[in-house]
């Protein structure tokens, strides 16, 4: 039997708001960080043109390569709960320079998830107004309108953001569900066989499949920086993680098999289409629902953009607090509990390069990609880390078993799996040169850790050098 570990707390307040958030709003931050909404309507057609057939095997194998992720963090979460998300479990168990790097890594990638939904949203609302009135606002305008919005409500309060982004969410994925099932009811009690043989499918392209199938998962884990403000975190925190998980790869999955399967029935390419859930609307016999869909995945990409500037701003207060950051972003407002010179920041930092891109001509959908993808960089480090890391932490609480090693590394092998996959072949145009530019800012970000560490260390043999007389 695992012997019981001593009593964890729940950890520092940061002066935010304690307690306040239920078991479903806490799962609400990581759902609408991974916005399920756009996975159907935008990644899922990007991976079938890869792995074609095996497209439903390419979400299978990324839903169990996240979940012995996420049963890695879960272990984690039921002993400690902060702001600082993984970064905080990589500090009681990694050198130093080593969860700097997660605590940047992660950093990145929420502000980059929150330009890549930037670039969805200007996206999917100039779609809809070009259908509906025949003009197009401006993409720099949509981009710092979504933004506006979303700083102005984790500026005010994360429970009214939290109880914003489960509704949305909710509304959203249901709509794609009742489509789903009205292709399933159409298409008969019998099994697609082109997809059940994978017929066409070749081992590089499910590879390259399932590296963008992974995109689909990134944030999942984003409950973890509501640790202080979380009812019962200890619980409530690993309970969101692995049902975050479970839900987002069984609804992916689900989805990328109807998906091949409905446009097998028209004769269409998947991987071609520009707007596939109104296809299947139109297979289901409901073409009104295609259309809700793609309002459904606009607000989507709203309550994304706030789950992740949330997430982002909660993980920077924590980096100020540890000297990673500037000591001004470790502070909380005075009546709203919330860390607004983060969240200011966070949100800027997300809007800035989707409105130069913008500005420049970039689709949203190509803003959605590169950032995106920008994005997997910083997860995937942290994610690996953090699960190296494991064993060390379960040695502190003496729950430690020689079978407790096996899942910790499954899961950093699966994640350098995926870096691999990112890396080579070698991406062509602008995805050539995201790892350059994600280890400059890494570089860039460790070099701010040493510069500050030699300046106390100064600061330190300084006040205790004798007074000379």
């Amino acid at each position: 039997m695992e012997p019981t570990p001593p009593e964890a707390s729940p950890g520092a307040d940061y002066g935010l708001r304690r307690g306040i958030l239920s078991p479903l709003e806490t799962l609400a931050q990581s759902v609408s960080t991974v916005a399920p909404t756009t996975t159907p309507a935008a990644t899922i057609p990007l991976v079938c043109a890869l792995a074609g057939n095996g497209t439903w095997l390419a979400y299978v194998l990324a839903t169990v390569a996240i979940f012995l992720v996420a049963l890695c963090i879960a272990r984690y979460a039921r002993h400690s709960a902060s702001p600082g998300s993984l970064y905080t479990y990589a500090s009681m168990t990694l050198p130093r320079w080593l969860s700097a790097t997660v605590a940047w890594s992660l950093l990145l990638a929420y502000v980059a998830t929150g330009s890549s939904v930037i670039g969805g949203f200007y996206h999917y609302a100039n779609l809809l107004l070009r259908d509906a009135t025949g003009h197009v606002l401006s993409a720099v305008l949509l981009s710092l309108l979504v933004t506006g919005v979303s700083i102005w409500s984790a500026y005010r309060d994360v429970k009214i953001s939290a109880r914003l982004m489960l509704w949305i969410e909710a509304a959203s994925v249901s709509v794609i569900v009742i489509v789903i099932a009205l292709v399933l009811f159409r298409h008969g009690w019998h099994v697609d066989g082109d997809e059940l043989h994978l017929r066409g499918m070749t081992g590089s392209g499910l590879r390259l499949g399932l590296v963008l199938a992974l995109f689909s998962f990134v944030g999942f884990e984003s409950a973890t920086t509501l640790g202080a403000e979380a009812h019962n975190p200890l619980k409530t925190i690993p309970r969101a993680v692995i049902q975050s998980s479970v839900l987002a790869g069984a609804f992916f999955t689900v989805c990328a098999y109807a998906e091949v399967m409905g446009f097998h029935t028209v004769g269409q390419d998947l991987g071609a289409s520009q707007a596939p859930m109104y296809v299947l609307a139109k297979i289901g016999g409901a073409p009104a629902l295609g259309l809700l869909i793609d309002i459904g995945a606009l607000v989507s990409l709203f309550a994304g953009t706030l789950a992740c500037i949330t997430a982002a701003a909660r993980v920077l207060l924590r980096m100020a607090h540890d000297g990673l950051a500037h000591e001004s972003f470790g502070t909380t407002h005075a009546r709203n509990h919330t860390p607004s010179r983060a969240v200011v920041i966070t949100g800027i930092a997300s809007v800035l390069p989707v409105a130069v891109l913008a500005a420049r001509g970039a689709s949203g959908l190509d803003v959605y990609g590169w950032l995106g993808s920008l994005a997997t960089y910083g997860f995937i480090v942290a994610y690996a880390l953090v699960c190296v890391g494991l064993p060390r932490y379960l040695r502190q609480y003496r729950v430690f078993s020689r079978g407790a090693q096996i899942v910790p590394w499954l899961a950093a092998a699966a994640m350098l799996l995926a870096l691999v996959g990112n890396l080579y072949p070698v991406p062509e145009g602008p995805y050539g040169k995201l790892p350059f530019i994600y280890l400059a800012y890494l570089i860039a970000g460790l070099g701010w850790f040493v510069l500050r560490a030699r300046s106390k260390r100064a600061v330190v043999e300084e006040s205790i050098e004798p007074s000379k007389p």
